[in-house]
């Protein structure tokens, strides 16, 4: 069983920077491909960003390519979401994903069993 846990959310100001960090428990961490998902209020959960089990690969959303960078540190079993020049509309709760280990990444939510309890991210204009 993998337990995920985000952290790094809070209240800033349009234009600003925030890391969000997701720790995980379990050994199979460094094989499971993660992703950021993030849901505002009266909309549906949307795709954020993936990385690949080794970091070698990442996928972004349109809406956040060129500001967001996801990373992770499998020494850590951490994965990590650099947010730069943050917008009103990047307002939402954000969560963390994992995939089973040894499958490829995914930017659909129904292929990630493993989901953390959310951090709110609020970006004020």
């Amino acid at each position: 069983q993998v337990q995920l846990v985000e952290s790094g959310g809070g209240l800033v100001q349009a234009g600003d920077s925030l890391r969000l960090s997701c720790a995980a428990s379990g050994r199979t961490f460094s094989r499971q491909p993660m992703g950021w998902f993030r849901q505002a209020p009266g909309k549906e959960r949307e795709f954020v960003a993936a990385i690949s089990w080794s970091g070698g690969s990442t996928y972004y959303a349109d809406s956040v390519k060129g500001r967001f960078t996801i990373s992770r540190d499998n020494a850590k079993n951490t994965v990590y979401l650099q947010m730069n020049s943050l917008k009103p509309e990047d307002t939402a709760v954000y969560y963390c994903a994992a995939r089973q280990a040894f499958t490829g990444s995914s930017y659909q939510s129904y292929e990630y069993p493993y989901w953390g309890q959310g951090t709110q991210v609020t970006v004020s204009s």
